[in-house]
């Protein structure tokens, strides 16, 4: 049966068994002194359209949060969505790897913040009794599916540097808001002023494959060591890079986003035309909110679908489509909610 509560839940796309098959074979040297992390970084910097500095996670949380030690002092602030991951299910340690930062919790409709929302709230510049404003993070696409526009990065980002501040931007779900805006990937980040890029895998096909991106050469600064501390610097790295190396070659990544992008619209589009299903939001990515009656909930859970409720609204469902769902699948789900 297919999982529809997570994009975690899939195997990983053949493309990148077949990339770590490949660097299954003899000894090389540790710790990124291979020639899978090296092609890595250049084949990224290619993507991004200027040299980049790149560095791999095995997780989205360890990514985000080593990103964010890199750009945030422990007497610093990190300005979030309220529902954000780096505050909702990264169990502190956005706080823990930057020695204390403290993560300021804004609200915004479908899980956005704006410019104006940021103004409002960033405060205490140089008063010693106050954490000082450091960093601004956006999710793209963001927790309810939604997808930034380019205005509206490049409006955070002004504000942001016009303070002194800098833009990270948690893109697990990168390469689906690359997908729907149809924008380069140098438009979407650096040239609309974002710092750092978590650059996602793991939920786009690859096993476990993150990779941090900085786009300054000034910001990264003692983050190797961080890096190494945070016991992300494996000894075994070529696995790693393997699998980012084959999942930006030939567009990999994005042909998967446009796929489960694509699955995402038809998944919406029937949900729309069942009686007593409202969606929540614009289906821009690959995630769908809607509320449903507790029967439907409870036949879902039935029939062995698991299901993710949303944390603003405990009627609604999160359902996600991946780089592997098919119109077969989507078919029997829908079956299941209409034969409640």
């Amino acid at each position: 049966m297919t999982i529809f509560s997570s994009d975690n839940v899939t195997i990983a796309c053949p493309e990148i068994m077949d990339a770590l098959v490949k660097a299954n074979s003899g000894n090389v040297d540790s710790y990124g002194d291979d020639k899978w992390s090296e092609s890595l970084k250049k084949k990224m910097s290619d993507l991004f359209e200027k040299d980049v500095e790149v560095f791999t996670a095995v997780t989205g949380t360890a990514a985000n949060s080593l990103a964010l030690s890199a750009l945030t002092p422990g007497f610093g602030n990190i300005y979030c969505h309220e529902i954000s991951h780096i505050n909702v299910d990264e169990c502190g340690a956005p706080e823990f790897f930057t020695g204390g930062a403290k993560l300021i919790a804004l609200k915004g409709a479908g899980g956005k913040i704006t410019a104006e929302d940021l103004e409002k709230n960033i405060r205490g510049w140089g008063v010693v009794h106050n954490t000082q404003p450091s960093t601004i993070s956006i999710t793209q696409a963001c927790e309810t599916g939604l997808v930034y526009q380019l205005d509206e990065v490049s409006a955070i980002s002004e504000l942001a540097h016009k303070h002194k501040m800098k833009v990270h931007m948690d893109g697990a779900r990168f390469a689906n808001s690359v997908a729907t805006l149809k924008k380069t990937p140098a438009e979407m980040t650096w040239k609309a002023g974002v710092d750092v890029l978590t650059f996602g895998g793991t939920k786009n096909g690859c096993l476990d494959a993150e990779a941090i991106v900085f786009f300054k050469p000034e910001h990264v600064g003692n983050f190797p060591f961080l890096h190494k501390r945070s016991g992300q610097l494996l000894s075994k790295m070529r696995f790693v890079s393997a699998q980012l190396e084959a999942y930006i070659t030939d567009n990999l990544w994005l042909k998967n986003a446009e796929h489960s992008n694509s699955m995402a619209q038809i998944l919406s589009k029937e949900l729309s035309n069942i009686d007593g299903v409202k969606l929540l939001y614009k289906t821009q990515s690959n995630e769908i909110f809607a509320n449903f009656s507790e029967n439907i909930i409870n036949n879902l859970k039935k029939n062995g679908y698991s299901t993710y409720q949303d944390e603003l609204n405990n009627n609604s469902i999160r359902f996600v489509t991946a780089w592997n769902t098919t119109t077969d699948d989507i078919k029997k789900l829908v079956s299941t909610i209409i034969n409640k």
